[in-house]
């Protein structure tokens, strides 16, 4: 079996993954900033994440996952600046931030439940974990890493020689500009650990500290979560690639200060879904959730298996054109494993009993860094080739399905369900083809074809009779 090996942004290279314990992986996600709906490019690192953990499964290791719910901290600003989110979103909606944190917590638990993603083993709220936050930055305190302003408690950048390893930034060549843009910042670079609450703010989350009354920064929450639950140094931390520069380069900063402690030993970035060549955000308004997906008749595992169609390190382009495709092409493997469930013939010892090389080559292709779309079309000419078989083993084939769908996450299990029923008129419009193949009318039954692949149906000829398959 070939080693696993994963692009490590900290290294800047594909490496062999070696877990610091023998079968055991600790993992790390970031949750999402629940003031809003998940939007489909959310959703897609989410995929991406939940592929690598069934990887990590399918090479036998126990996975540790966390993943984090920021219901606190996240400002409408990577500057230290500006509003809380949930706040603004409670004050613009006239309710609670403590009602908007769970309601787009309970829709979003809802997508990762439609979109077939595994569930974390625990997902811990930072307004739930105030107290290891602050307990974090009194260690950061007294290590000499921190400094009070009128607005907050700062970490000092400058006191790490090593800040920005991972963005490779150049924190000398960073100039501060006009004073005003960093305010009482002392580098351009320095963050908030603990943000004083304003007089007239009439915030609704709000704490005691050692320095006054507060909330928690949003980079502290992460690490003092993920350390709580992975320990001080653990195997993988994902996110998105907007990340790299200022949150994930901030939390190895505060971690490590306060540990010594190298923090993370693997650094897993997913790249951007773009549409009409803009970053999906919520911020811009240019956004589409699962829901806009459902209302033009998609299903969430039509996205799921149009994200696998793309590495996760490259840029993904959304258009509905491709969505389609992917949807055609869903359909046409659920008909496949339909098909093998349905079978009459049970052969068990037939030379293809074990397909194992499609297993192998499948193997080969998720292990090297994640490479779902060769895995995707090792499984498509593994179809293309049964098909062909004079004696096919569909109780063989069917369990090599549902292996690969361990990774793909395509719910194929439940296939005879999710297949499409053939419309009446299409199977009358076979029956009339193979009537005239067997009349050997050659000229209709291939106009009736025709006809047959304008309505969106392709027709095969197989040794076990004609298959009607939604056309790819």
């Amino acid at each position: 079996m070939k080693k696993l090996t994963l692009y490590n942004t900290l290294s800047g290279k594909k490496e062999i993954f070696k877990p610091s314990l023998q079968g055991f992986v600790g993992l790390y996600t970031c949750g999402p900033t629940v003031y809003n709906f998940a939007h489909i490019g959310n959703l897609r690192t989410y995929i991406f994440e939940d592929i690598l953990k069934r990887t990590l499964m399918l090479n036998g290791y126990k996975v540790k996952h966390i993943m984090n719910i920021t219901d606190v901290g996240h400002l409408t600003s990577d500057a230290d600046t500006g509003e809380d989110k949930l706040e603004k979103a409670a004050h613009e909606t006239h309710t609670s931030a403590q009602d908007i944190a769970r309601l787009y917590e309970r829709v979003f638990l809802g997508d990762l439940k439609a979109l077939n993603i595994l569930l974390p083993n625990k997902m811990p709220r930072a307004t739930e974990h105030i107290k290891p936050q602050i307990e974090l930055i009194k260690k950061l305190q007294e290590k000499g890493f921190t400094y009070r302003t009128s607005d907050g408690i700062y970490f000092n950048t400058s006191k790490l020689k090593d800040y920005g390893k991972l963005a490779r930034k150049n924190v000398t060549g960073i100039k501060a500009g006009a004073r005003i843009e960093i305010a009482e910042k002392r580098n351009p670079t320095d963050f908030a650990l603990w943000k004083f609450s304003l007089a007239d703010s009439k915030r609704e989350m709000e704490w005691n500290s050692p320095w006054g009354v507060g909330f928690p920064g949003w980079h502290i929450e992460c690490s003092a979560m993920s350390m709580k639950y992975l320990g001080p140094t653990f195997d993988i931390h994902c996110g998105g690639m907007d990340h790299i520069q200022i949150h994930h380069s901030n939390e190895i900063a505060q971690s490590e200060a306060a540990t010594g402690r190298a923090f993370v030993r693997y650094w897993l970035h997913g790249n951007f879904l773009t549409i009409q060549s803009e970053k999906m955000s919520r911020s811009s308004g240019n956004f589409t959730t699962l829901a806009t997906l459902g209302e033009k008749g998609f299903s969430p595992l039509d996205f799921r298996y149009l994200a696998l169609t793309v590495h996760w390190r490259k840029p993904m382009t959304f258009s509905w054109e491709a969505l389609e495709a992917a949807r055609t092409a869903r359909r046409e493997m659920n008909h496949f494993v339909a098909e093998l469930k349905d079978a009459k013939t049970k052969r068990t010892q037939s030379k293809y009993a074990t397909y194992k090389k499609y297993t192998d080559a499948f193997l080969t292709a998720v292990n090297d860094n994640l490479n779902v779309p060769k895995a995707l079309s090792i499984v498509w000419k593994f179809i293309r080739d049964y098909r062909k078989l004079k004696t096919p083993d569909p109780k063989a084939a069917l369990s090599c399905m549902l292996g690969f769908d361990h990774v793909l996450g395509l719910d194929l299990k439940n296939a005879a369900i999710a297949t499409s029923i053939i419309p009446a008129d299409i199977k009358k419009l076979a029956q009339k083809r193979e009537s005239a193949r067997k009349a050997k009318n050659w000229g209709a039954a291939d106009a009736i074809r025709r006809e047959l692949a304008q309505a969106g149906w392709s027709i095969e000829d197989t040794p076990q009779g004609p298959k009607i398959h939604p056309k790819p």
